[in-house]
């Protein structure tokens, strides 16, 4: 079930618009952060799901646009066979992904999380980068969920 915090207030959440665009704001930055780690160049379809991620936030694109987009970005990680590239292709349709619904803003920062642990990187060095780098407006939402998703898995995965 998704998190209704991240449900936009024109489908009956709480989720403000400047809220939802500051999300978009920091998944770019997440994945931006991580994209250096890519040892070839970098596919099309990725630049061109960031530039639309991008134009969404400024009201510039559908969320249509940007489910397309994501998609393509799924694609290029389906096909690809580099744990980093997986990763971070996966981290950009996510964060083209969040113009149609805000949470998976923290899939795409948890896919870049993955693409550093891929390369070799301090996994727990990046998640404090991140967090340094979360809009004001929406840190307490970013860190309730990630309490959260934290709380879900450690539940799922312990036996009574």
């Amino acid at each position: 079930m998704r998190d209704k915090n991240f449900v936009a207030e024109h489908r009956g959440g709480q989720l403000k618009k400047e809220q939802h665009y500051a999300l978009v704001k920091w998944a770019l930055v997440c994945v931006k952060h991580v994209l250096p780690l890519l040892e070839q160049s970098i596919d099309h379809r990725l630049l061109d799901a960031l530039k639309i991620a991008k134009a969404w936030q400024k009201g510039k694109a559908s969320v249509g646009d940007a489910r397309n987009a994501s998609l393509q970005a799924i694609e290029v990680a389906r096909k690809s066979s580099h744990p980093a590239e997986v990763t971070i292709a996966r981290a950009v349709g996510h964060t083209a992904a969040t113009a149609h619904m805000a949470d998976h803003s923290l899939r795409a920062a948890e896919y870049a999380l993955k693409a550093i642990k891929a390369s070799g990187g301090s996994v727990e060095a990046e998640q404090k980068w991140q967090d340094k780098h979360i809009p004001t407006e929406i840190t307490e939402l970013v860190l309730l969920a990630r309490n959260k998703d934290k709380k879900k898995l450690k539940n799922k995965y312990v036996k009574n």
